[in-house]
C-alpha cells in the first residue's frame, strides 16, 4: 500500500510541475511549417556575383562585379497585374465608403440592429451588447478619447455595398454615395465616374532601421514613437502616362481601356509610383494577416519590394554567368522567335509578337519559374539608387537604402526598351514619386527559417 502511494505520488508531482525537474526547456510554440505564399515561387538564397559579367557597353560604370549573397525569399512569379491592383484599389474604396455610410448611420442614431436602409452600414460595435470587453476597453479608452471620434471604429464588411444607384437603400445612403462620385457637370456618354482623388490608403510602419541608427549614436535611446511613420497616399495608377510618356504619338485607346477593361486584367499593371508599389505591398501584408489572425494562425511576415541584389539573383535563374535570364547571349530562340518583349532592331515594336505589354505570363520562364524578368515592364525595386553603391554596399544581403534618395533603382527593361536594358546587369532609376507606361513591380516575402544542412 505505501509502494502504491508513493507511485501515485510521483505520478503527481511529475503532472504538477510538467515534468520539467527544473531544467530549461524554453517555450514551446505551435509548430510552424512555411507556407508558399499564393503566386509566389520560393528563391533559395546563395551567393552570386552582382554586376557586369561582360564588357561595359554603355560605360556607365555603374555596376562593378562583386561577390555578394542573398537570403532565401519568395518572390511573385509575375509581374502584379491590374487585376491584382484592382482588388487593393476596390477594397480602398470599399473601405472609404463603408466608413462614411457607418459615419452617417452613427450621426442619425442607426444602430447595426436597424432592419434596412444605412443603419445596415453602421459601426460593427455599434451595439455594446454584442461586442467584446476588449472592444469595449478601447472604446471608452481610445476611441472615443480621439481627435477623429470614429478612429480605429470596426467596420461592418458583412456588409455587401450596392453601387448601383438603382439599389440605394434611402437618401442618406444616396447623399453618401453622390459623394464619392464626379459631379454630373465633368460626366461624359453618360457615365458615372468614382473620384479616384478620394480614393487614399491610410496606413502606418515602423522604421526599424532609422530606430537602429539612433540607437547605435543614443544607446539611451527606448522612445519608439518618433519612429513610426504615418502615410496617406493616392493609389489610383496614373492612366494618363500613355499619353504623357509620348509626345505626338496616339494612345488614347491604352489611356482609356488599359487599367480597367477585362481584357488588360492580366496584363502587368502600370502608371503606379514607387510610394503607390510601397503602399500595396503594406496593404497586401495586412489583407493577409486579417484572414490569419480571424483563422487562428500564424502572421505572415512582410511582402515588399525587393532589393536590387535579390531581384538580380533571382532574374539570374541559378546561371552565375547569364547576359540575359535565359542564360544564352541571344535574343532569339532556335526558330528565330525573340524571347522577350522589347524594342528590337530600330525601333520595329512588333516584330516580337507585342507593340506594348504582353501578359504578365507569357514567354518562357527563367530557372526560377519567374516570368518576364527581363522586358514587358522595367521594375521598381526598393533599393535607392547610387552609381557607386556596389562599392560600398554590404557583401550579405546588400541594400542601399536612403530615405532623402528620391531616385529608385528599375531593373529588367520594358516593352519600349532597347535590349541592353534587358541584361540582368544593367541598371536604371525612377523618381519615387514618378509613374510610367512602361514600369511595373512584383514584391517579395522573406522566407523564414532556412533549409536544414545536411553533414555528411
Amino acid at each position: 500500500m505505501k509502494k502504491i502511494f508513493v507511485l501515485i505520488a510521483t505520478v503527481l508531482l511529475l503532472i504538477g510541475c510538467g515534468n520539467k525537474r527544473g531544467e530549461l526547456v524554453g517555450v514551446k510554440q505551435k509548430k510552424w511549417f512555411p507556407e508558399k505564399p499564393y503566386g509566389m515561387t520560393l528563391v533559395e538564397g546563395g551567393a552570386y556575383i552582382m554586376g557586369k559579367a561582360d564588357d561595359d557597353m554603355a560605360q556607365l560604370q555603374n555596376a562593378q562585379a562583386k561577390t555578394v549573397t542573398v537570403r532565401s525569399f519568395y518572390m511573385d512569379e509575375t509581374e502584379i497585374t491590374n487585376s491584382e491592383y484592382r482588388q487593393f484599389v476596390y477594397w480602398v474604396r470599399d473601405s472609404i465608403a463603408l466608413a462614411m455610410l457607418a459615419r452617417k448611420a452613427d450621426e442619425l442614431d442607426l444602430g447595426e440592429d436597424a432592419q434596412d436602409g444605412i443603419g445596415e452600414y453602421a459601426f460593427a460595435d455599434a451595439d455594446t451588447s454584442d461586442i467584446s470587453e476588449f472592444q469595449k476597453y478601447m472604446k471608452a479608452n481610445y476611441y472615443d478619447l480621439s481627435e477623429d471620434l470614429y478612429a480605429g471604429r470596426p467596420l461592418n464588411w458583412d456588409q455587401d455595398i450596392q453601387w448601383s444607384p438603382e439599389d440605394y437603400v434611402d437618401q442618406a445612403y444616396v447623399e453618401i454615395m453622390d459623394s464619392l462620385y464626379l459631379p454630373p457637370e465633368v460626366w461624359y456618354n453618360g457615365e458615372m465616374k468614382i473620384d479616384i482623388n478620394k480614393l487614399k490608403y491610410k496606413y502606418s510602419w515602423f522604421d526599424a532601421e532609422a530606430a537602429a541608427l539612433a540607437r547605435k549614436s543614443d544607446p539611451s535611446m527606448r522612445d519608439r514613437l518618433p519612429f513610426i511613420k504615418k502615410e496617406e497616399i493616392e493609389i489610383y495608377p496614373d492612366t494618363t502616362v500613355w499619353i504623357k510618356d509620348f509626345n505626338y504619338s496616339y494612345n488614347e485607346p491604352m489611356h482609356n481601356d488599359y487599367f480597367s477593361h477585362p481584357a488588360y486584367q492580366d496584363y502587368p499593371v502600370v502608371g503606379v509610383s514607387w510610394i503607390q508599389a510601397v503602399a500595396f505591398c503594406n496593404w497586401r501584408t495586412s489583407f493577409k494577416n486579417k484572414y490569419q489572425r480571424e483563422s487562428n494562425k500564424p502572421l505572415v511576415n512582410y511582402f515588399r519590394l525587393p532589393t536590387e541584389a535579390e531581384w538580380e539573383y533571382a532574374a539570374r535563374g541559378g546561371i552565375p554567368s547569364g547576359i540575359y535570364p535565359w542564360g544564352s547571349p541571344y535574343l532569339l530562340n532556335d526558330r528565330g522567335c525573340f524571347l522577350a518583349n522589347f524594342k528590337p532592331l530600330r525601333g520595329d515594336y512588333s516584330s516580337d509578337q507585342a507593340m506594348y505589354t504582353v501578359e504578365a505570363k507569357s514567354y518562357l520562364a527563367n530557372d526560377y519559374n519567374l516570368y518576364n524578368m527581363a522586358g514587358n515592364v522595367a521594375e521598381w525595386t526598393g533599393s535607392s539608387y547610387d552609381p557607386g553603391a556596389y562599392e560600398y554596399v554590404s557583401s550579405l544581403n546588400p541594400n542601399l537604402s536612403l530615405k532623402e534618395e528620391k531616385r529608385k533603382v528599375i531593373r529588367g527593361g520594358s516593352w519600349k526598351d532597347v535590349a541592353y536594358f534587358l541584361r540582368v546587369s544593367s541598371r536604371d532609376y525612377e523618381y519615387a514619386d514618378t509613374a510610367r507606361s512602361y514600369i511595373g513591380f512584383r514584391t517579395v516575402q522573406d522566407y523564414l527559417g532556412s533549409e536544414k544542412v545536411k553533414i555528411k
